[in-house]
């Protein structure tokens, strides 16, 4: 199996063969990305519209493993990933996906199946805007990568302070800065995956390439969702 930090050489690779190769593999990213969404979708849906399911997972000290557990597989992700094949990747990135659907179905007790719908069309909208722009865009956008991280970071921090505050409109302009940070992180995630793949597409390592594909799905999965979270804030109905 070769190394994902570790990539074989060969030459003589055309240009028009590489842009063949990178449509197919922003196919596979974005392909690999709707389904993981699908299903956490799914699951989210199913969980959220049963009463017993929502009861059984949102109380007690079975709410924590719910809410920690696609953070727990993210950074597991990371830690296999070297050691596994593509397929095995896909096949956990598909798991992750439900249990990120598990974690986010109390939505639908939250708020009106007509908001959530309408929420998840204008995060689609923005998100493809924002990947087409950052895939089209001559612009390096390289320079984000760190702006981004930082305030990330700060916004995780800022939301877990906040959970002892309980403040409303210290949520509000969590929501807002993180709209604006996953709208960015979309664009920079989506420039950084064509970049990639345009460096190592001539070494020919096809698991290696496989593997990028689905970390690259990864990264904008959870752009969509978290863009979709905050988006939930402001534009959510409640029951």
């Amino acid at each position: 199996m070769a190394d994902f930090n570790t990539i074989g050489t060969r030459a003589g690779v055309g240009s028009a063969e590489i842009d063949a190769g990178l449509q197919a593999h922003m196919n596979k990213v974005y392909g690999t990305m709707s389904v993981g969404l699908l299903v956490t979708a799914g699951v989210a849906w199913a969980v959220g519209n049963n009463a017993e399911m929502l009861s059984f997972f949102f109380t007690g000290f079975m709410r924590y493993i719910v809410m920690f557990l696609p953070l727990i597989m993210v950074f597991a992700f990371g830690a296999l990933l070297n050691r596994i094949s593509a397929a095995g990747a896909q096949l956990f990135f598909y798991v992750f996906a439900a249990a990120m659907g598990l974690s986010i179905a109390w939505i639908f007790a939250v708020y009106t199946g007509f908001s959530i719908t309408q929420t998840f069309l204008v995060t689609s909208i923005a998100f493809a805007g924002l990947s087409l722009y950052g895939y089209t865009t001559k612009k390096d956008l390289s320079g984000m990568g760190t702006f981004l991280m930082m305030g990330l970071i700060g916004l995780i921090v800022a939301s877990i302070v906040n959970m002892f505050l309980g403040s409303g409109v210290v949520q509000l302009a969590i929501s807002a800065i993180g709209v604006l940070i996953f709208a960015g992180l979309t664009a920079y995630d989506t420039q950084k995956i064509k970049s990639t793949y345009l460096a190592h597409a001539h070494h020919g390592d096809t698991e290696w390439l496989g593997k990028a594909a689905i970390m690259g799905a990864l990264n904008l999965y959870l752009d969509f969702v978290n863009m979709f979270m905050f988006l939930l804030s402001f534009l959510g109905g409640r029951d």
